[in-house]
């Protein structure tokens, strides 16, 4: 994959509609650059029939030709419909404010869903975004058409990264459609003080969706690169320790280790998949993963 997006990787280039939609353009063009892609519904595509158009199907499947001799409105479809619902979480607690090379991970995270949204667009699949700390919820129900892509950018732009995770736990209700097929992204760092973000995810799952977390660190958070005596602060509480990092480095990474390991078991023994990504690795992957995901579903 190009990583020409790397040059675009800027605050004012990020938080800006126009500036992230061109990122995900570019990081998702350049992906799937010589990919071989899989069967999808779309224009141009073999169909077996037509069905009538019903509100918020993709209007790139309306069969112009159909109209113009019927005076109706019909929709191409394949033999195998694969459109599905996909959901994002993003968690937007104040630890999501980390910064590292100039970018934090919310900054890290917009780029990451606007990307996947500009993919799902691509398949014709209808996106939502829920933004959350217990400050605030920020919500983008999902829909299908162009200019809804739009409005969850600009959603993604203006989340406002403060609090903690929220401890209601009736949260779930305003996000969860517990009867509908979806793939659930929930996006963290994990920072939990008990396991409030990992009680949530399981409560998302179902028989009939996908549920994944993906969690986002820096490099120096991962590698503990770090020299000499440092004072580290919780961005969430203010709480400020001094440590001298030679001698912290095997004790935090051990810590590290095992919390990673404790989380993704017990994930998997839900069903949910987990996913660990630096903010110094290619977005790539992130694609790459997601897409399986999406298979599992159509």
């Amino acid at each position: 994959m190009k990583t020409e997006y790397q040059q675009l990787l800027k605050p004012e280039v990020i938080n800006s509609v126009s500036g992230l939609s061109l990122i995900a353009r570019v990081i998702v063009d350049g992906y799937l650059h010589g990919q071989n892609h899989s069967r999808r519904v779309g224009a141009g595509m073999e169909f077996s029939q037509y069905r009538g158009y019903e509100p918020g199907d993709d209007l790139r499947r309306l069969d112009w030709k159909m109209l113009a001799r019927s005076g109706r409105y019909y929709i191409k479809q394949s033999e195998i419909e694969t459109n599905i619902t996909v959901k994002f979480i993003v968690d937007s607690s104040k630890s999501m404010l980390h910064e590292e090379d100039g970018i934090s991970k919310m900054d890290y995270v917009k780029v990451l869903v606007a990307s996947l949204s500009h993919l799902c667009q691509n398949q014709g699949d209808a996106i939502g975004l829920f933004a959350l700390n217990d400050q605030n919820l920020r919500s983008v129900f999902p829909k299908v058409q162009k200019q809804h892509f739009n409005r969850l950018l600009l959603e993604l732009i203006n989340i406002k990264t403060e609090g903690k995770w929220p401890e209601d736990p009736s949260i779930i209700e305003k996000i969860h459609a517990r009867g509908e097929k979806e793939l659930i992204i929930l996006i963290s760092d994990m920072y939990e003080r008990g396991a409030e973000i990992t009680n949530l995810i399981k409560k998302l799952k179902t028989s009939r969706n996908e549920v994944v977390l993906f969690q986002i660190i820096g490099k120096s958070e991962m590698d503990f690169d770090y020299k000499g005596s440092l004072t580290f602060e919780d961005l969430e509480t203010g709480q400020k320790i001094k440590i001298d990092a030679a001698k912290a480095k095997q004790e935090y990474l051990e810590a590290l280790r095992n919390k990673i390991s404790a989380v993704k078991d017990e994930l998997l023994a839900s069903d949910i998949s987990y996913h660990l990504f630096r903010m110094d690795e290619n977005i790539g992957q992130v694609l790459q993963t997601f897409l399986k995901k999406r298979n599992r579903l159509v």
